[in-house]
């Protein structure tokens, strides 16, 4: 266990070395300094990944397991000092399903993934062919995470990644590089050296990162935009990739609901992490015999929900992380505003005060094709539109180029899964919103990416599938 300055010293740049200052976006004080890497700076890490992935590969699945275990014990070890800087870096708060809950994510992942079995499949023995199906590993990984859930989300990527036998180089955001460097300093206590990496430049290192030639996948969380991006570099050498791209889920909310006993899963699916998760509620459609009933327990919950620092433990929504972000969020509401709909609470932040702090919002009868309904807001800001038919709501959820997750809330649980199986996402929720589980994969339709992450099927996506037949 390190204390909180060991932690951030241990992450501080050497004198004369380039680096920048990090923001807290809840202050507007600093955090520490980040180091400014370069393109020679990713090539050195490239080459020590190469270099240190055989003899990592050669250990097998039971050794890399196991120092995936220490590794989540390191993580726990040092799970407040990491929460502490996450939630400064970050400015989710330390409580709610924020930055205590993200830190005990990564090591729950860890382990997870540790656990997870992965044995030869025999596709055929017949007394004449016998044919496995194995997984070899694919080299060296090149992982560019997100601002939203720096170090969750980066274990999401690292984790399969070592566990299949490569080496991993990870390009977190130039938002909140702090917070993934300290992660990885203490995973890389129980790693051999060079294995796992943190290459934290600008667009220039992601950009090198995702067409370098001994990179052999590249897993990425982020924007649709970028992600294509990442196609089109990554298409000379025919690397492999996991794509987690843009979502703006939606979520149904059946007419034989209880409006009371959802509203609290409906608030948090929409509100967790202030809004700033890919796979968030975004836009909820309520039929209109149960609307105005949905629209007043929203309105109980968010008005209870404090927002603040995320330093004092009374709170458990925090600011948008950066100042692009927020100002996404206002322009949308602004626009929902102007077009006569109907602002429930919120919409109207403090320009005077410190930090990125945008009220708890919730936009009433407001139109499919609004901007706020139409665009990912990703921040605390959720459309709420009525609808007649079930088919009606359908078509509404689906209308959208993007389909990462959705939810269907209902009292009756299977004619929620029958609403459920005609949405166009990779995943739909019953009567919850945005659970991800280790065991259980996940991943995107439509432009929201492709490649599965979490489970069996997420192992399989960090290895090379080789049959053996004879």
């Amino acid at each position: 266990m390190e204390t909180y300055d060991a932690l951030l010293a241990s992450i501080t740049p050497a004198p004369g070395q380039n680096s920048r200052t990090i923001l807290d976006p809840a202050t507007g004080e600093a955090v520490g300094e980040a180091p400014v890497h370069t393109v020679e700076d990713l090539e050195a890490a490239v080459a020590g990944a190469a270099a240190a992935q055989p003899a990592w590969a050669a250990l097998g699945h039971d050794a890399r397991s196991a120092a995936l275990m220490k590794a989540a014990d390191a993580v726990e070890r040092s799970a407040e000092e990491l929460a502490q800087l996450l939630s400064r870096e970050q400015g989710k708060p330390l409580n709610g399903p924020n930055a205590r809950f993200e830190v005990g994510a990564c090591a729950a992942w860890l382990r997870a993934t540790a656990a997870t079995p992965l044995d030869p499949e025999t596709v055929v023995d017949d007394g004449e062919t016998h044919a496995e199906l194995h997984y070899r590993p694919i080299g060296v990984v090149g992982a560019i995470g997100p601002w939203n859930w720096p170090m969750m989300i980066t274990v999401w990527q690292i984790a399969p990644a070592l566990r299949m036998g490569n080496a991993v180089v990870v390009k977190p955001s130039e938002y909140t590089p702090l917070s993934v460097l300290a992660l990885a300093s203490i995973i890389n206590q129980e790693l051999p050296d060079g294995l796992l990496s943190v290459v934290s430049g600008g667009r220039d290192v992601g950009a090198r990162l995702a067409e370098h030639p001994s990179i052999g996948k590249v897993m990425f969380t982020g924007s649709t935009a970028t992600g294509k991006a990442i196609i089109r570099s990554s298409a000379d050498t025919v690397k492999r990739l996991t794509l987690e791209l843009g979502g703006n889920d939606a979520g149904i909310v059946l007419p034989d609901s209880d409006p009371k006993a959802i509203a609290e899963g409906l608030f948090w699916g929409a509100f967790i992490n202030t809004g700033q998760t890919c796979a968030a509620l975004k836009r909820l459609y309520v039929h209109e015999s149960q609307y105005e009933a949905v629209c007043s327990e929203l309105v109980a919950v968010a008005a209870a929900m404090p927002m603040g620092n995320g330093l004092e433990e009374s709170n458990v929504l925090g600011p948008l992380q950066n100042r692009q972000q927020y100002d996404i969020v206002a322009r949308l509401v602004e626009a929902a505003r102007d077009s006569g709909a109907r602002v429930l609470i919120g919409g109207n932040p403090d320009a005077d005060a410190p930090g990125n702090f945008y009220p708890t919002t919730l936009v009433a009868d407001i139109d499919n094709d609004n901007p706020l309904v139409a665009e990912e807001q990703f921040g605390p800001a959720l459309p709420i539109i009525k609808y007649s038919t079930v088919d009606e709501a359908v078509a509404k959820a689906n209308a959208l180029d993007v389909g990462l997750g959705a939810s269907v809330w209902s009292s009756d649980v299977a004619a929620a899964r029958e609403v459920a199986s005609r949405i166009q996402a990779g995943t739909v929720w019953i009567n919850k919103h945005g659970a991800v589980d280790p065991r259980i994969p996940f991943g995107g339709a439509k432009q929201s990416g492709y490649g599965l992450e979490f489970g069996a099927e997420g192992l399989k996506a960090l290895g090379v599938p080789q049959v053996i037949n004879g």
